[in-house]
């Protein structure tokens, strides 16, 4: 099991990798990383495209014993079917047309730490074979060679096709889809995720005004509202490129303004049709949208006031001191608001 300071390490590391959030689905895949982290079984990233399947697999690297040793990820459908092998483990001089040098390969080169094999469907067939073989006994040969070597690596694996489909038409062996889905991990889409639209806009905002010359900028009032509307058939990729897209175009001015469209120009509705109250009592989505609205109040508020909490107490009618439970509250700091020298 990881030490507590380990643990803490490697969750701040994830956490500046996009790798946050709040909302039951996203704890609940947090918490099983967590847990396979302690051991060395196969794990089976799954889920849709831009969910941040590879960010789960060097959380898991990041939080193992392993973190230390090398984390080499490859993408197995941008390989050359006939290179898959080769780069996988290795050739010998001479052992094809263009081997002109011994080359270890990515196993060899993942040693004692952390192999991971990204869009594992495009796996050609002969390929499944020799991988297969590798997870049952550690053992591997090189293109050329007919001595087999050993290397301890951990092996995970990520897709977003259906392989028990692939497996019953034919295109993935079922005996390595036994090997590889020892440890299954389900990454949650973006609309399984409530209010971590917000949580992660706010956080790719703040990176990009961390890295900016310019003032803080902060998200105009409506931007709650469209971020909630909107499916994501994207998921977090999308979601970033969004933002940044929208900080881009925000030159020179303090509010960024997000804008959802579809290729024809009509708004892009939430696949639930209503946000994220639906289903939730009264009570609860009032007590959300309140929330909402605090918070975009007040970012807006000390942004217009360059973070003078006595300045922005006066222009919202409150008292000095009750500015400073709602700061706390939303974890707003007025110094981030402060201009830059």
């Amino acid at each position: 099991m990881p030490s507590a300071p380990l643990f803490a390490a490697a969750k701040e590391e994830s956490a500046t990798l996009n790798f946050v959030g709040g909302s039951p689905a996203f704890l609940r895949a947090r918490d099983l990383i967590a847990k396979y982290a302690r051991c060395n079984a196969t794990v089976l990233i799954q889920g849709e495209t831009g969910t941040g399947k590879e960010l789960a697999a060097r959380a898991l690297h990041y939080m193992s014993v392993r973190r230390s040793l090398p984390f080499v990820p490859i993408n197995c459908g941008a390989l050359p079917e006939n290179l898959v092998e080769s780069e996988l483990f290795g050739h010998a001089r001479g052992a094809f047309t263009d081997a002109r040098d011994a080359k270890p390969g990515l196993i060899a080169q993942a040693r004692g730490g952390t192999l991971f094999l990204d869009e594992i469907e495009t796996m050609p067939p002969r390929t499944q074979v020799a991988l297969l073989r590798f997870l049952q006994d550690k053992q591997f040969r090189p293109v050329g060679l007919a001595v087999a070597e050993s290397a301890d690596v951990r092996v995970i694996c990520a897709t977003n096709a259906d392989l028990q489909h692939m497996v019953r038409c034919g295109t993935f062996r079922s005996d390595l889809l036994f090997r590889l889905d020892v440890l299954p991990l389900h990454m949650p889409s973006l609309r399984e995720r409530d209010d971590d639209v917000l949580l992660l806009a706010q956080a790719f905002l703040d990176r990009l005004n961390c890295h900016s010359s310019e003032p803080p900028k902060v998200f105009s009032s409506d931007t709650a509202a469209i971020l909630l509307a909107h499916s994501w058939p994207g998921n977090v990729r999308e979601l970033e490129n969004l933002v940044q897209r929208a900080f881009v175009l925000a030159f020179a001015v303090p509010v960024v303004r997000v804008a959802l469209v579809q290729d024809d120009g009509a708004f892009a509705p939430r696949a639930n049709g209503g946000g994220n109250h639906i289903g939730a009592s009264f009570k609860v989505a009032k007590a959300r949208a309140i929330a909402q609205f605090e918070r975009v109040y007040f970012v807006n508020l000390l942004a217009r006031t360059s973070g003078n909490v006595s300045l922005a107490a006066r222009l919202s009618g409150k008292d000095r001191t009750a500015i400073g439970k709602p700061l706390g509250k939303y974890g707003l700091d007025r110094g981030q608001f402060s201009p830059r020298p």
